[in-house]
């Protein structure tokens, strides 16, 4: 029998990306098991309309929750006996053959308990690939920062190469429905509300003695709100974005949290 394998998007105001977002798991050539649609606090919530009638999708509504929590009830509600969680944001499109050719990963490394893929960025005001890598992983500098390995470069091959990582990017999550089920708590954690839940999910998962893998194998195009563009973040989202990275120290102490506590300072103090 093939492997079962569900899905879960997260969408917030999410008009622009979702339907095409949707399209491409509705095309995987490994046919998914279930597409939850969990929406967390839509100002306006008429798009999630089409969601409603789609048989493929199962659509939950939710107050602004946050990430994390709207990740976890996605999951909830899924069945128990899904081999395999995708996780994608609502800005990421996947060509057909994505999960189908990620699956055998699993098979030849028992021990990986999620893959990412190289993620390419997009343009969606003018519909069209940036021509920039998005991530190939998540990394850490020796001082602390943590960091999209690639983001903003042009891919020449650099990172054709799988290779384990420290931890992965949220944007696109396929994991080992055994290994998410090993946690002592839930997938995501709920203190986290919006970044660096990605990087926590990581670390406690090395810690339970699992692998993550990045592949270039699969590849998919990530539209990125801010284009990775710190400055183009809100100052709201900066101090959101702080307040995780501390969060992140506090679940796992490291040195690294005077790095943490710098960028927040910086951030709320100086508004830089």
């Amino acid at each position: 029998m093939l492997p079962k394998v569900a899905a879960i998007v997260v969408s917030h105001n999410s008009k622009a990306t979702l339907e095409r977002c949707i399209a491409a798991l509705e095309a995987q050539d490994h046919c998914l098991e279930s597409i939850i649609l969990v929406d967390s606090g839509s100002s306006d919530k008429e798009y999630l309309d089409a969601f409603k009638r789609r048989k493929s999708v199962r659509l939950l509504l939710a107050d602004n929750i946050g990430f994390s929590r709207a990740n976890n009830l996605g999951y909830e509600s899924l069945s128990p006996d899904a081999d395999f969680v995708l996780f994608v944001n609502p800005d990421l499109f996947l060509p057909p053959d994505s999960i189908a050719t990620a699956l055998p990963l699993f098979e030849e490394k028992p021990l990986i308990a999620m893959l990412s893929g190289k993620l390419l960025g997009y343009d969606i005001e003018h519909d069209r690939p940036s021509g920039r890598i998005d991530s190939t992983g998540i990394q850490r500098k020796w001082y602390g920062r943590w960091f999209d390995r690639g983001q903003g470069q042009c891919d020449n091959g650099q990172y054709d190469e799988p290779e384990e990582m420290d931890a992965l990017c949220g944007a696109l999550l396929l994991c080992r429905n055994a290994a998410l089920q090993s946690l002592p708590g839930p997938v995501f954690d709920p203190v986290f509300f919006l970044y660096k839940e990605d990087i926590e999910l990581s670390l406690r998962l090395r810690k339970l003695g699992w692998k993550l893998l990045y592949t270039p194998v699969l590849c998919a195009y990530h539209c990125r709100g801010w284009k990775g563009e710190r400055q183009k973040m809100s100052y709201a989202l900066r101090v959101t974005a702080v307040k995780s990275e501390l969060l992140l120290y506090k679940k796992h102490p490291s040195p690294y949290v005077l790095f943490a506590l710098l960028k927040y300072v910086l951030v709320t103090v100086f508004r830089l």
